[in-house]
């Protein structure tokens, strides 16, 4: 693929799942408390080929936008700072040889090794963003409540996002 296409298919993906945040996730309330995350897919796709100081700027231009709509003071910026900087020790840790040679095609990796990735990623995210929201050890039980049931609905989502891109590929 043309660079300049990447970088198309990046932004588009940028916009759609912000908009999908804001605009409709973001109004969803599932058991009075249960909201799911999906932008955070935007840091999990980047490119492999990103150098360290990109994926940290995108990442914290995406967290900073749902900041932004969600009235959070840096909260979603903080969390997506963090998967980026943790990204490449995921992705060694689920992917392996075929991240530390650059053979990695992540649509083309077997379910487990995506899941992992996307697991480990979602979580993490979720853990910095519960903690920092509540910001006290006084709400640990809030904060592991909210990552795992949130984690989990938004991994599930996640998940079927990246399956039909898988199928469209």
């Amino acid at each position: 693929m043309h660079p300049m296409n990447n970088y198309a298919v990046h932004g588009i993906r940028f916009i759609i799942l912000l908009l999908l945040q804001v605009l409709i996730l973001n109004n969803m309330l599932f058991m009075g408390f249960l909201k799911p995350y999906v932008y955070p897919l935007f840091v999990i796709l980047l490119p492999l080929n990103l150098n360290k100081i990109q994926a940290l700027f995108l990442a914290f231009v995406m967290g900073l936008s749902v900041d932004f709509f969600e009235n959070t003071g840096g909260v979603h910026a903080a969390a997506c700072l963090v998967i980026a900087f943790v990204r490449p020790l995921v992705l060694r840790f689920s992917f392996g040889i075929n991240y530390d040679y650059q053979t990695l095609k992540f649509y083309n990796e077997g379910f487990k090794q995506r899941f992992n990735y996307l697991a480990i990623m979602v979580f993490t995210h979720h853990l910095v963003m519960f903690a920092l929201e509540a910001f006290s050890l006084k709400h640990s039980l809030y904060i592991v409540k909210s990552t795992l049931l949130s984690g989990l609905f938004s991994l599930f989502l996640m998940l079927l996002f990246v399956q039909l891109i898988r199928n469209r590929k």
